[in-house]
């Protein structure tokens, strides 16, 4: 699609480009807005923070509960950003130069693109992973993973990580099409697999069962590294397992609108989103639970991620599957949340200079960068929280500026506009900087470099951030004169 900035009056060409202009062609029904959540929901990192979750909650009832709880709230708010999507066409970059000015949205941009890079490695490092749990099988590839070693790694971890990370590059050479065609069939491919994971575990097992059988010490000590306050099963632990679940998806709370702008209406959205949330997370987590209940029973041992358990089944054949279909549902993943984002967002730093594709070959050159260093590595609940907190005061400033002090009703124009209403203080909005600023000390800095605060504020630090950033950033708007804007 080429889009001509005679569409946008004085547009300038430090704020505008083809990918960062507002979507013209809007063919992403609800059957695509259900993928972008099936491709970023089942993956091995989707899986593996699924089964850890479910060690905390000691019971499906309350697995149940929580993660219900949980994703009724993720629904609610994927709803928000991705009607501003809808209404206005342009990506997440461009939209928070509504609330942090034309050159300060950089900021946000740039947190989203690092946390992207973050994920895009820690997903990148499970999918080869997979990859490796299948080629050990052969006693020369385990010969040489057990004895070649660089960067930090078994030389097998690191092939196996190159190849994947370089497949991942091809699929974004078309554009947003070709990740819309991809994701629309790479999601449902990962539901079969776990089902097959699921009945064939069942099936040795001797049965399904809704009934965890893993004793209490086990939870307790498979739980002791999560950062969450109670022992598995409590209120308090219940409370962080949907805290946590919130926040997991605490990235694509601000870029979600990259794919909903492409949507025809606000109708496609919420039904794509209705399906592809809270159905789909619920169905998935419970598949998680059966599968993780029916690996203990047959393996005696708690095995949180499918690598472990499919590196276990006696069958070469359905090893391999299981192997390629983690590996596909992963790339899935890394597209959808962690490549389009930071494609659209080092994009917005130069317009001029950085377009989609070269965006997204910054992004995975980042990951590649910090494989080494793997800091991704340790408990999937404490990374989460960690990486995610962070995203929270940006997506309360930017909340409370489109619904509560515009009202839904943004100037797209002067978005791409250097003197328009968006320029603030020479380009910098002030006001969103020092919510936001705040917000974050108290989300993501002090719960996790210093001792100043409880020990559980962490885990509900995404939910911190958003309400402090937002009530500071309406406080310190309230008194503004605001003109009525320009309807999009």
């Amino acid at each position: 699609m080429t889009v001509s900035n005679a569409t946008i009056p004085n547009a300038s060409p430090s704020l505008y480009n083809e990918d960062l202009a507002p979507a013209k062609e809007r063919n992403w029904g609800p059957f695509s807005i259900f993928n972008v959540w099936t491709s970023d929901v089942h993956s091995l990192w989707g899986y593996y923070l699924a089964a850890s979750l479910f060690l905390l909650c000691g019971s499906f009832f309350n697995f149940i509960i929580a993660i219900g709880a949980g994703s009724l709230i993720i629904f609610f708010l994927m709803n928000m950003v991705g009607i501003a999507g809808v209404r206005t066409g342009v990506p997440f970059p461009v939209l928070a130069r509504a609330s942090f000015g034309i050159w300060g949205a950089n900021f946000p941009a740039l947190v989203r693109a690092i946390v992207a890079c973050f994920w895009y490695g820690a997903q990148t490092a499970a999918a080869s992973g997979a990859i490796v749990a299948l080629l050990v099988r052969s006693e020369g590839m385990l010969s040489f993973h057990q004895n070649v070693h660089f960067l930090g790694h078994s030389g097998l971890e690191v092939i196996c990580f190159f190849v994947v990370w370089a497949l991942q590059l091809l699929i974004i050479q078309k554009g947003m099409e070709t990740v819309r065609r991809f994701q629309d069939w790479a999601g449902p491919a990962v539901w079969v697999m776990m089902l097959i994971l699921a009945i064939y575990l069942c099936v040795k097992a001797g049965g399904f069962s809704f009934t965890s059988e893993i004793p209490m010490d086990v939870l307790l000590e498979k739980t002791r590294d999560a950062g969450v306050p109670g022992e598995p099963g409590s209120i308090a632990s219940l409370m962080a397992v949907a805290a946590i679940w919130v926040t997991y998806f605490s990235a694509l709370y601000l870029n979600f609108c990259d794919f909903s702008r492409y949507s025809p209406d606000e109708r496609s959205v919420r039904v794509g989103n209705l399906w592809g949330l809270p159905v789909n997370l619920m169905l998935f987590s419970l598949v998680a639970g059966v599968t993780t209940i029916a690996a203990y029973e047959v393996y005696g041992e708690v095995l949180l991620h499918p690598d472990q358990i499919s590196a276990k089944f006696d069958s070469w054949f359905l090893a391999l599957l299981a192997a390629l279909t983690f590996a596909v549902a992963t790339l899935g993943i890394n597209v959808v949340a962690n490549f389009v984002s930071p494609a659209f967002d080092f994009s917005n730093v130069f317009p001029k200079h950085i377009d989609f594709k070269k965006g997204g070959y910054i992004a995975a050159l980042i990951a590649l960068v910090l494989y080494p260093f793997a800091p991704w590595e340790g408990s999937a609940a404490v990374f989460v929280g960690m990486i995610g907190a962070t995203m929270g005061p940006i997506f309360g400033v930017m909340m409370v500026d489109y619904y509560m002090i515009r009202k839904g009703l943004l100037n797209v124009d002067a978005l791409y506009q250097e003197n328009g209403e968006f320029r603030f203080q020479n380009g910098w909005h002030v006001k969103a900087l020092i919510a936001a600023g705040i917000g974050i000390v108290f989300s993501s800095i002090l719960p996790n470099f210093t001792n100043w605060l409880p020990s559980w504020w962490g885990v509900y630090g995404w939910f911190f951030g958003v309400a402090i950033a937002g009530v500071i950033y309406y406080g310190l708007r309230a008194a503004d004169v605001r003109p009525v804007p320009k309807p999009a």
